[in-house]
């Protein structure tokens, strides 16, 4: 089944979460996209803590072609340092490429190894977006995390608009609620 993805009054996660707009063009989902972080399924917009997400996740992808298919996977943080200014954004934080059809991430080429979300200030969106590679080839690390391109990444290796994309959304582990608590316990006495 192929879900287009309109920003125009849409109720897709990935709209309502500023995905499309922020790191990706609207497109044409192709392939279903697993995450798994601690045998838990992924699910869009899901509010996950930095200790879950320490550790790379299960990725797998299937398409919805009858050929054989290669995959790259992107994860990035659109909001890198913080939400209220992104001056790093995106911050890569894995990449990996030539994943089989119907195979998880572990069988591909990890370009960019993983490194697990620990945002600092505000509430950070973190997207896996996927990309099948019309031919297999050798992509290159970039020469940093910051300030990576979804689109430009894939522009410079014919890559297309995206297959299938999900996000989560990650604060610091105690958030800011010590804060705010200590505020109104003060307040209040």
């Amino acid at each position: 089944m192929l879900t287009i993805i309109n920003p125009i009054m849409s109720r897709d996660p990935l709209v309502v979460g500023n995905i499309v707009g922020d790191v990706l063009d609207p497109f044409v989902r192709s392939a279903s996209l697993v995450v798994l972080y601690n045998n838990k399924e992924l699910t869009n917009g899901s509010e996950l803590k930095p200790s879950v997400v320490a550790n790379q996740p299960w990725v797998e992808v299937k398409g919805h072609n009858s050929n054989r298919a290669y995959y790259t996977l992107v994860m990035v943080d659109p909001d890198s340092p913080s939400p209220s200014n992104p001056t790093k954004r995106e911050y890569l934080h894995w990449m990996v490429t030539d994943i089989p059809e119907t195979s998880n991430a572990t069988y591909g080429n990890e370009i960019v190894a993983y490194e697990g979300p620990w945002p600092t200030a505000g509430i950070h969106r973190f997207v896996f977006v996927m990309f099948r590679q019309s031919i297999r080839q050798t992509i290159y690390a970039p020469g940093w995390r910051q300030n990576f391109s979804t689109r430009d990444f894939a522009a410079v290796y014919n890559l297309g608009e995206p297959v299938a994309a999900m996000f989560f959304n990650c604060q610091r582990e105690n958030g800011c609620g010590g804060r705010r608590y200590q505020a109104i316990s003060r307040w209040m006495q």
